[in-house]
């Protein structure tokens, strides 16, 4: 058993068959075919065609909306061949998506640091049942009434790392003809097409992603599959940024401030370990990055001026968003398999809709930090198997409950979501 994990480490492959944590999962959902308890859903709605269902995304907070902006605003295929180019008509135009973010137990990058990497494989588990079922909370009692998904984007680097195969695995068990993809696999394929072999190629993400080797694993096997030299890579984790470009209270820094304090210790990991090379590409390795990509320019361009840095830096340096290469890797997967509307066609849900996870208020002593969130120490010393517990519920997202800065960041730099999200507020049932 120990080979054939080491193998599949190696391989970026999911394991032949589930684990005890994955199968724990896939019992409990199948014991509940009627979709009402937690971590459950309803196994009829997976019948006929799927097609006019939406798409889920999620991600462990806010980070992931640049994945939703992404896919809401691509428009590199042609709507009526399917070929690539552009038509001038989103390639999304007719598809719906809900959007989850995990918000009351990110950041998902910290738990492997803890020594809980089983749990945040439980939790990512349980993010992709939830939008594969009915069951949500709005503010007063449960409800079942949420669509199913035909699709689900895993919108969050960490979470793709740990989670991809697991919940690719749980749907083979369950049946479900489930499209699901990752942006760190779509990731390595930016690198591929940003011609991955000049220069070396930073990993700017989270600690858990770095420890993951995710990146390299999978942008190293792209490479070689295509005949191309192996690229010099290096990463960087970070267990700060994305926390404070969502405004985390826990993080006293800027954006700016943080931004520059990475990129500097990206360049000294170079430096350290690839001396003599230059920085050519890099990769925004978690969903939050692209918020923030105007302190990073600005942060990169600072020490291109510094002596003691510039000689670190190519002349041209080349970024590589996971999140477009995701939508196009939705985009052809949902036309491979068939599940993609058709021209004239409409998705059963009128408008896009908006989640996230917020402490369970009914949890008696439930530990809460000041700010009303999780406390630390409960949050990443919880161990898997409670899947009757609920720690938290998972309730309508509207514009006006994200931090201060994030409501800032997505309303200036991700106009296709806020629009989106001002629609669902206007049209929804609230409490």
């Amino acid at each position: 058993m120990r080979v054939l994990c080491f193998l599949w480490l190696v391989a970026g492959l999911g394991p032949a068959v589930a684990d005890e944590l994955v199968q724990r999962v896939i019992d409990h959902a199948a014991a509940h075919p009627d979709g009402l308890g937690p971590v459950s859903f309803e196994r009829a709605a997976y019948t006929g065609d799927l097609r006019d269902l939406p798409i889920g995304v999620f991600d462990s907070g806010i980070g992931g909306l640049t994945v939703l902006e992404a896919i809401l605003s691509l428009d590199a295929f042609d709507n009526a061949s399917l070929q690539p180019g552009a038509d001038g008509v989103p390639d999304f135009a007719q598809e719906r998506f809900l959007y989850f973010g995990d918000q009351a137990n990110m950041p998902y990058g910290n738990y492997p640091a803890a020594g809980r990497t089983d749990y945040l494989r439980e939790l990512i588990l349980k993010d992709g049942v939830f939008l594969l079922g009915r069951r949500w909370h709005d503010g007063r009692s449960f409800r079942e009434d949420k669509p199913p998904v035909k699709a689900i984007v895993i919108a969050c680097n960490t979470a793709t790392a740990y989670g991809l195969e697991d919940l690719r695995e749980a749907c083979r068990a369950w049946g479900l003809p489930v499209i699901v993809v990752g942006v760190v696999e779509a990731g390595a394929r930016g690198v591929l097409a940003a011609g991955g072999q000049e220069g070396v190629v930073g990993v700017l993400a989270t600690v858990g992603t770095c420890a993951s080797g995710a990146y390299p694993r999978l942008i190293e096997s792209l490479l070689g599959r295509a005949g191309r030299r192996m690229p010099y890579i290096v990463q960087h984790g970070s267990a700060a940024l994305a926390g404070v470009i969502e405004g985390d209270p826990a993080f006293s820094q800027s954006v700016a401030d943080c931004a520059a304090q990475e990129v500097r210790a990206l360049l000294e990991t170079l430096r350290r370990e690839q001396p003599g090379q230059k920085l050519g590409t890099v990769v925004l390795g978690c969903t939050h990055y692209p918020l923030a990509r105007t302190e990073l320019d600005a942060a990169f361009a600072a020490l291109r001026a510094d002596p003691a840095f510039s000689p670190l830096l190519a002349d041209l340096l080349t970024y590589v968003d996971p999140a477009e290469w995701t939508a196009r890797e939705l985009f052809r997967e949902l036309a491979r398999s068939g599940m993609r509307l058709r021209t004239g066609e409409s998705c059963r849900v009128r408008d896009h809709g908006f989640y996230l996870s917020v402490p369970n208020p009914g949890m008696p002593a439930l530990p809460l930090a000041a700010d009303g969130g999780l406390a630390q120490a409960f949050k990443y010393g919880r161990e898997p198997g409670k899947l009757e517990r609920e720690d938290t519920l998972n309730a309508p997202l509207r514009g006006e409950d994200l931090p201060a800065v994030g409501r800032g960041l997505v309303e200036k730099r991700l106009p296709g979501v806020w629009r989106a999200m001002a629609h669902d507020r206007d049209s929804s049932p609230r409490p």
